[in-house]
């Protein structure tokens, strides 16, 4: 995530064995919580779910039982910014996102 200040925050997370929208929805809800225990008041949030990010615009419903209770949460955690911007990029910009998942992966292999 870069916060409007232009400083970035990231962190691994490991979910265990779930879907890569479910994946997307519960690393979406550690960063927006992550970004409010620092204080930040603004916020652009870059993911590589187009999905997602046009639920979490608004401009897609839905659908799913699974996702539904997670952008539930994930949208009363956006509401706490003062602005909040969701992007898409492509996941071939998103590398780094993808090493914080397999750093996650690989600690959770070595307990």
């Amino acid at each position: 995530m870069v916060l409007k200040n232009g400083s970035t925050c990231e962190k691994s997370f490991y979910f265990g064995r779930k879907t890569n929208n479910e994946a997307e929805y519960l690393a979406l809800i550690e960063g927006l919580k992550l970004a409010l225990s620092r204080g930040a008041k603004k916020l652009v949030v870059f993911m590589d779910s187009q999905l997602a990010v046009r639920q979490m615009r608004g401009e897609y419903r839905v659908k799913s039982k699974n996702i539904l209770p997670l952008w539930k949460e994930a949208r009363e955690l956006a509401g706490r910014f003062e602005h909040i911007e969701f992007r898409h990029i492509p996941r071939s910009m998103n590398s780094r996102a993808d090493a914080l998942a397999n750093e996650a992966i690989d600690l959770a292999k070595e307990k």
